[in-house]
């Protein structure tokens, strides 16, 4: 069995559900767009604040079809945090010294420090994702990084960090749309190249990789958040509101660790 064809088999029905609909939602007024977006970095701006004090780090991992809008969900967080504080790592092919080393090597040296925060456009799931897809993972390879990845991902958390996972969700139509608009705006576009239109024809294949990504790699400790990107100012807005949200509840489930072990010190 190819790696294509292995790619296509059918991954556990739980998956299915996590990936949006076709968004019906109308467009997200312009103005409106940037009330809110203001808002929800002031917001998490505070917030990083309490997670410096509290000595946490945050690593976010932004993943989609090609021109689902990660780049631009991340330029739009960033301001939120203390520049001081931010590593953006755009991931591309590994480099022949990454290549040299297990393939969470070049992911390890980009973890954050306590306080810090990483954003990672495109990741370690490039394994299960590209990789498989295009066949530059044995079967045997990517079968097992699921598990490495979980691993990976739970020794993050148990260190203090706060791990979550965005899968940008566009359909078919709505990325055709946008390597027309690439096509004819000529700022735009060096952006399209082979390799978007062969991962375009292999559509289908990316999409069973994906479902099983999900199914196997989507935890309590690191959960995935899908979200329709179909309208990206949407998109940017359910982005920066649900990283409010976690990194509330993780700093609240600190707080309420921390009380109930002040007994026990001082008894």
């Amino acid at each position: 069995m190819s790696a294509v064809d292995s790619a296509s088999r059918a991954a556990p029905p739980d998956a299915a559900r996590q990936l949006p609909e076709s968004d019906e939602r109308s467009a997200v007024p312009r103005a409106e767009y940037r009330e809110r977006l203001a808002e929800l970095q002031g917001e998490l701006n505070r917030l990083h604040r309490r997670m410096q004090q509290a000595g946490s780090s945050l690593i976010v991992v932004f993943e989609g079809r090609d021109t689902a809008g990660k780049g631009g969900a991340i330029r739009r967080v960033v301001p939120a945090f203390d520049a001081r504080c931010i590593d953006i790592a755009r991931i591309g092919a590994p480099s022949d010294e990454e290549r040299a080393h297990h393939y969470l090597w070049r992911f390890w040296r980009r973890v954050p420090a306590a306080g810090q925060i990483a954003f990672f456009d495109r990741s370690w799931y490039g394994r299960v994702l590209v990789e498989r897809v295009e066949k530059l993972a044995s079967e045997e390879e990517w079968s097992r990084a699921y598990e490495e990845i979980n691993d990976f991902e739970r020794q993050l958390v148990e260190h203090g960090a706060v791990v979550m996972k965005f899968w940008l969700h566009i359909d078919k139509a709505e990325q055709k749309r946008r390597f027309e608009e690439r096509r004819r705006v000529a700022h735009k576009r060096w952006k399209l190249g082979e390799d978007d239109l062969r991962n375009r024809r292999n559509w289908k294949h990316y999409e069973a990789a994906l479902r099983e990504m999900l199914a196997r790699t989507d935890s309590a400790h690191a959960p995935w958040t899908c979200i329709s990107a179909n309208d990206k100012r949407a998109a940017r807005l359910e982005v920066l509101s649900t990283l409010r949200d976690r990194i509330a509840e993780r700093l609240g489930e600190a707080a309420r660790r921390l009380e109930a072990s002040e007994p026990a010190r001082s008894a």
